[in-house]
């Protein structure tokens, strides 16, 4: 057994003299899901119970226990009048709402497989790709990069893990600015060279995803020298949005593994970007620079990038 599914939903059966429908056996396993306790109890400190307290002041809190004001002064007969009221707002609140309450939690959900979610795990590390807590510490979740509501492919490019709480937080804030600016990730400049890639000379284009692609430099400083490039017509890396950094960084993993295979002298890398003409910057369009590395290829490696800056690559380490 490598869960504890399979024995949950034999004891629901068990209890129910060996019938259970689906919703019974899905709410058993529920009750057992400690992430899902852990989701609310969030929901509970920083939503609910907080409005209770510090705007109604009809509740106070103590540690993590929460104290209804007055309680104790309550006959029976107010406790049930007083429950009677609310269970009237939940069920005025569900006729007025209906299923449409819970429609963001639905919306585009498609079960993702076991396996494609250890691929994205793996490929996150077993961390939140947000705020790099451990899946050791808080649950991850697989998340669409670009939200399946706004045309968000199913595919191992546009996913990410995320761990629930980042997930809720990103999900809530990315419908208001996707809505807001919606062709932000459409915006191409006319006579950029690398918005034109896109259109004019796609051949050029080796690997793309939702948010980025890939080309080999037309001027390559080594063999298989090659360019990440984000859609967006975007000045440098300082400008991209974080669905973009996530996105550009898989096309580099990607073609990282692809180039070792293609080319097994392939021995390191340098990465590099250029941000202003200061720097070198030519080309007013990010792009990320991935250069195979062979030995041999200079006569002294050390010091890598730091030779952007004539005289300074080559240094004696402090003693």
């Amino acid at each position: 057994m490598s869960h504890f599914y399979q024995p949950a939903m034999l004891i629901e059966l068990l209890w129910n003299n060996g019938q259970a429908s689906v919703k019974q056996i899905a709410q058993a396993l529920l009750h057992r899901d400690p992430t899902q306790i852990d989701y609310y109890s969030e929901i509970v400190k920083n939503m609910v119970g907080r409005v209770l307290t510090r705007n109604r002041g009809i509740t106070e809190r103590h540690d993590d226990t929460y104290h209804l004001i007055g309680a104790e002064e309550l006959t029976r007969e107010q406790t049930q009048e007083l429950l009677r009221l609310c269970q009237e707002k939940i069920d005025e609140f569900e006729s007025k709402r209906g299923d449409a309450v819970w429609e963001h939690r639905r919306r585009g959900h498609k079960p993702i497989s076991g396996s494609v979610r250890y691929e994205v795990l793996k490929r996150a590390k077993f961390h939140c790709e947000l705020c790099g807590i451990s899946a050791e510490k808080k649950n991850l979740e697989v998340d669409h990069i670009h939200p399946k509501s706004l045309g968000g492919k199913d595919d191992l490019s546009n996913y990410q893990a995320l761990c629930y709480s980042c997930n809720a937080a990103k999900r809530n804030t990315d419908d208001t600015d996707f809505r807001t600016n919606k062709g932000i990730f459409e915006h191409r400049q006319e006579a950029c060279l690398f918005c034109d890639v896109q259109t004019i000379d796609r051949k050029r284009i080796v690997a793309e995803n939702d948010f980025g692609y890939v080309i080999r430099d037309g001027f390559p400083v080594t063999p298989f020298h090659t360019l990440i490039i984000p859609k967006r017509h975007v000045f440098d890396y300082f400008g991209l949005h974080t669905s973009e950094v996530v996105c550009l960084n898989h096309l580099l993993l990607a073609q990282k593994d692809a180039l070792l295979i293609e080319d097994p002298t392939i021995d390191g890398f340098n990465i590099g970007m250029n941000s202003g003409e200061t720097a070198g910057q030519s080309v007013w369009h990010c792009h990320m620079h991935l250069i195979p590395r062979r030995k041999g290829d200079v006569e002294k490696p050390r010091g890598g990038v730091r030779h952007v800056i004539a005289g300074k690559g080559h240094y004696e380490e402090k003693k």
